[in-house]
């Protein structure tokens, strides 16, 4: 491997050799509760059906680069962004957490070949994953409600998988540094103001010389990519997005490789 790799990659990332094998524990366990992978899915879901059925009326159509479209149509690329949001997020703290402080799942793993690093890349995975499930489901409840505009909307699967990654990854780092279960309180206290302000409900636009406030939210970027993918209207600021958000996801598993290998070696 060249220097220039071994400077930029983190050195616990380099003895990561089964990661998988955290995916397929994952499978085993949820394959009789898929109810629960699945539980962080009808929040959104239940938003975009009181939207559809009675909310939309009273707002009529909003303006996307000078196109007017219906209100529902606007709302849920930004609900399907959030509902991969949800899935990356709470599988890699609070389902995280749970293994680290109350099953002590993670001492029996480190007494097998498995290492911090493969911990800290299998649990980002499945987080990913199980954004990616609520995703596949939420554009196939848009699709069946008539809310999908363009068929570069396929592109919506794979920006919430790095939606999924960028969470994941940062999810698993925070919770890294959690002392008890209170502290789960603070995601809660992140990622409902981002859910209602990253241009989800509102185009950025509305929010004037505060708009810029709005485009520091990581699910800002992911919003706008989903929503011009669903939308027909991919530009070149879509570089910019995903740019973002892989730099997030980057930095995140960085961080949460060495932070997992400083907490279970300790």
């Amino acid at each position: 491997m060249s220097s220039v790799t071994l400077r930029i990659v983190p050195a616990e990332l380099l003895l990561a050799r089964r990661p998988h094998r955290l995916l397929e524990r994952a499978v085993m366990v949820y394959r009789r509760q898929w109810m629960l992978v699945f539980s962080g899915f009808f929040e959104p879901l239940f938003y975009l059906l009181s939207i559809r059925v009675g909310f939309a009326k009273l707002i009529g159509d909003v303006t996307v680069d000078g196109k007017a479209i219906p209100y529902a149509q606007f709302v849920a690329p930004a609900l399907m962004a959030s509902a991969a949001m949800n899935g990356a997020v709470w599988e890699s703290t609070m389902n995280v957490f749970g293994k680290i402080k109350q099953s002590r799942l993670y001492d029996s793993i480190l007494s097998t070949p498995l290492t911090p690093a493969d911990v800290a890349l299998g649990e980002i995975g499945w987080s990913v994953i199980r954004g990616l499930l609520y995703s596949i489901a939420f554009v196939l409840c848009m699709w069946g409600m008539g809310l999908v505009l363009s068929p570069w909307a396929v592109l919506a699967i794979p920006f919430c998988v790095l939606i999924g990654l960028a969470f994941a990854s940062v999810g698993l780092a925070a919770t890294s540094f959690m002392r008890s279960w209170v502290d789960l309180e603070y995601v809660n206290s992140v990622t409902l103001p981002m859910f209602l302000f990253s241009a989800t409900f509102y185009p950025l636009a509305s929010y004037g010389r505060w708009g810029w406030v709005v485009q520091l939210s990581p699910l800002y970027h992911g919003v706008a990519l989903v929503r011009a993918a669903s939308l027909g209207t991919l530009g070149a600021t879509a570089a910019v997005h995903v740019v973002v958000l892989a730099a997030i996801g980057v930095t995140g598993i960085t961080v949460a490789s060495r932070r997992i290998a400083t907490l279970l070696l300790k």
